[in-house]
């Protein structure tokens, strides 16, 4: 079985993915943590994010196995994650592997901003996960604080407009829902109860996969 798990930066899809895969007993990709990887590699090479030919050169040579997903999560490379992810080579050179992923033996779960509608568009649970801005902001806000950080709330969320209007207005993969996706908001949801929500669409899903 195939899981999708898209949204916005803050929404709780990675919380949720990794929930869901631990359930379901599947592997699990964080696509978003490519695309900081690339950023990481391009800043580390002393190019800016928008250089596209050393974006593709990093995306070319990305490596699931080194992935730090602690170091990769600081607010400067999700930023940088942004930008690397609007060109569209950087995209196409990173999709084969994510397709494999995605149809590896038993399934797997994928989270990111365009599991649904591009990685996996036959996938059999699609899930968007939404909440708003304000809310993202705060939850972005006690981790980067918690990681050491110094930062502002009104700064997280001014950073967070930025990377939405980005990640919605490019031409290649916008972030949008998959028709069949279905919409979990999770503005007034702790986290427990988001799980449940997420474990809920995906036994529908399942349910309706074995009655057909």
């Amino acid at each position: 079985m195939i899981v999708t798990v898209d949204g916005p930066a803050a929404s709780g899809k990675g919380t949720l993915a990794r929930a869901l895969a631990r359930h379901l007993e599947l592997p699990h990709l964080d696509t978003g943590l490519l695309y900081r990887a690339v950023g990481a590699a391009v800043i580390a090479a002393g190019k800016r994010p928008d250089d596209r030919a050393a974006a593709v050169a990093a995306a070319q040579a990305v490596d699931l196995a080194h992935l730090d997903a602690g170091w990769l999560s600081s607010k400067h490379l999700g930023e940088a994650a942004s930008v690397v992810a609007a060109i569209p080579e950087v995209r196409a050179a990173l999709l084969d592997f994510q397709q494999a992923f995605a149809r590896r033996p038993g399934g797997a779960v994928l989270d990111g901003r365009d599991t649904g509608t591009v990685i996996a568009p036959a996938a059999e649970a699609k899930i968007f996960v939404t909440a708003a801005a304000e809310r993202r902001a705060e939850r972005r806000h006690r981790e980067l604080v918690a990681q050491g950080e110094t930062i502002t709330l009104d700064e997280v969320l001014a950073d967070l407009k930025r990377r939405d209007a980005r990640d919605a207005g490019r031409a290649i993969a916008p972030l949008k829902p998959a028709p069949d996706a279905v919409l979990l908001d999770t503005t007034e949801l702790d986290i427990e109860a988001a799980i449940r929500a997420a474990l809920a669409i995906v036994e529908a899903a399942r349910a309706g996969r074995g009655r057909g």
